[in-house]
Formats: C-alpha cells, sequence, structure tokens
C-alpha cells in the first residue's frame, strides 16, 4: 500500500541563511518506494573520506551547517540526509508509519545506494540514537572509520534522564510543536532568520506526524522497537569499536547532557575525554564550528 505523504514547497526554504550547499534525492530506495528523500551532497564526489552527518528531533540538516565548512576544508565528501519527516524530504501523514527500523533501515538503504566508504559517523540526538545502532549490521561495519557523537544515547530499554520524559510529555501534550521557538530556547544566538529555517519545513500541523513521534519511539522500555539492537550496538561500541573517536558535549542540556553522555563515553571503547562546552545546549552544532575544528585536530586532519 502507498503511504501518504506531503511535499514541503520549495519556497518555504528561500531564506534559509547560510545554508548554500549542494542538494540531492534519491527516490524509490528499496522498501521505500514512492518516498522522496533529501541530502546535502558536499565537497568531491571521489573523495577518500566521507562525513556522513545524521540529524534529529525536530531538525533537519540545516542543523550541520556551521560543522559542514570545516569538514569540506579537509577535502572530504560531506552527507548530511534529511530524515523522512524532516526537512525537504517527504513526510509521511500517519503517524503510525514512524517506528525505529523504518528510519534506521532508510538510512542503511541510503548509504548503500551511495556507496559511501571510509565514513566518519557524525550524530547527534536521534541521528545517534538511530546511528549508532548501523554497525551491528556487518556490512556497515566495514564502512566505518571514525565517531564524532554529541549530546544523544543509546536505547537499550532504560530512560536516560528525568529531562527526557519531560520533553517527551510536553511534545505529545503540544502536537503542533513550535520548533524553531523550541530550538532556540537553549540556543540564544540564533537570529530570527535561523528560527525560522527550522519551522520552514513544517508550513502547519499536518506536516509534523515526524515531529510528535519521535520522542515516542526513544527505546526506553524493554519491549519496545530498537532495543535488541541497542543492546548489540553497545557490545559493538564497547568491545569490538577501534577506531579514532571524538566526543562533544552540551553541559547545559537537560534532556541528553552531561550525565547521559558520561554514561554513553563508558560504552565506546577508547573514546577520549571529551569536549565540554558548557553554554552548549541539547543542538550541540550550533556550536558546530568549535566541535569540528577541535575534532579534526583530535582526528589529526589538520
Amino acid at each position: 500500500m502507498a503511504i501518504e505523504v506531503l511535499r514541503t514547497p520549495e519556497s518555504r526554504f528561500a531564506n534559509v541563511p547560510d545554508f548554500d550547499f549542494p542538494l540531492a534525492y534519491v527516490k524509490d530506495l528499496p522498501g521505500y518506494e514512492g518516498l522522496r528523500g533529501a541530502y546535502i551532497d558536499a565537497g568531491p564526489q571521489e573523495a577518500d573520506r566521507v562525513f556522513l552527518c545524521l540529524h534529529g528531533e525536530p531538525t533537519w540538516s540545516f542543523l550541520y551547517r556551521r560543522m559542514i565548512p570545516t569538514f569540506l576544508k579537509t577535502g572530504a565528501r560531506v552527507i548530511a540526509p534529511d530524515l523522512l519527516g524532516f526537512g525537504r524530504s517527504d513526510k509521511p501523514v500517519d503517524d503510525d508509519v514512524y517506528n525505529f527500523d523504518f528510519h534506521r533501515n532508510y538510512l542503511l538503504e541510503l548509504i548503500e545506494h551511495l556507496d559511501l566508504k571510509n565514513i566518519t559517523l557524525v550524530v547527534q540526538d536521534w541521528g545517534g540514537i538511530l546511528g549508532l545502532t548501523l554497525p551491528v549490521d556487518r556490512q556497515f561495519r566495514t564502512r566505518l572509520s571514525r565517531l564524532l557523537v554529541m549530546n544523544t544515547t543509546i536505547g537499550n530499554g532504560t530512560c536516560p534522564s528525568d529531562g527526557f520524559i519531560g520533553w517527551r510529555d510536553y511534545v505529545a501534550a503540544t502536537p503542533d510543536l513550535p520548533c524553531g521557538p523550541v530550538i532556540a530556547r537553549g540556543t540564544r544566538h540564533l537570529t530570527d532568520a535561523e528560527i525560522a529555517a527550522y519551522d520552514a519545513p513544517f508550513p502547519d500541523i499536518k506536516y509534523k506526524a515526524g515531529v510528535r513521534r519521535f520522542p515516542q519511539m526513544v527505546p526506553i522500555a524493554p519491549d519496545m522497537q530498537g532495543v535488541d539492537l541497542g543492546k548489540k550496538a553497545e557490545t559493538y561500541w564497547r568491545q569490538e569499536w577501534g577506531g579514532p573517536s571524538f566526543m562533544a558535549v552540551g553541559a547545559a542540556d537537560p534532556v541528553l547532557g552531561g550525565p547521559v553522555m558520561d554514561q554513553l563515553r563508558q560504552n565506546i571503547r577508547g573514546c577520549p575525554e571529551p569536549l565540554v562546552i558548557e553554554d552548549a545546549g541539547h543542538f550541540v552544532q550550533e556550536w558546530g564550528g568549535h566541535v569540528a575544528h577541535a575534532a579534526l585536530e583530535s582526528f589529526g586532519d589538520i
């Protein structure tokens, strides 16, 4: 059965600031026939390293605009997808379409379609909840070389924090979530144009099924979809991972801040002491120029 979707008019993105990166689309990936996904594809196609930047809730690839230029200076390719339901990607209307496997499998299909190799995985929020489980698939492991992780968690059937419960309940009670203003609460340096850019993908409530669903999908109970993958992912990162890692923590995040990231760090083999940004909130990429430069220094790219 075809999935009913909405597609945000391109005119909504006309005034998005500082985001003039090459845009590409993919249609009809296996299992996603009839759906169009958007992604930023910047830098040389033949580059020997790829930064794969995965956003979370309720954002889109715009969140990485402060990091992408720094990555590009190394000669690398940068891929920053918009998850289905977000950004310029198609937005299924039915809330029930949104589940853990739907989004995780989409990422795996996209990576396979683009044949990405020597990947530096860059994740935050749901970008990590999904992205940190990708190495459970052995084919993805052969493509992965480095990790840059920001405020996120692995869904293993336990609740990461009281702050998360507050956020989940707030979104459940606010079906027409004002995305831009919510992001601006902990990111006070955003301009009005940047705040509007976070609202751009969502002309009205009908486009916000993904925004509503994602907090409810976080695998915090043992019977939730994604828990088994999360437990396998913890084992992989703790016991098998051997590549370079870099962690940045927005300390002012009440949802996935310092204590949650301390726990995650214990599950990433060889992860060094994190870069802690005291005034950064949940959306650490908004301090991304500093984070990207520090990560590349740590990796030896600059």
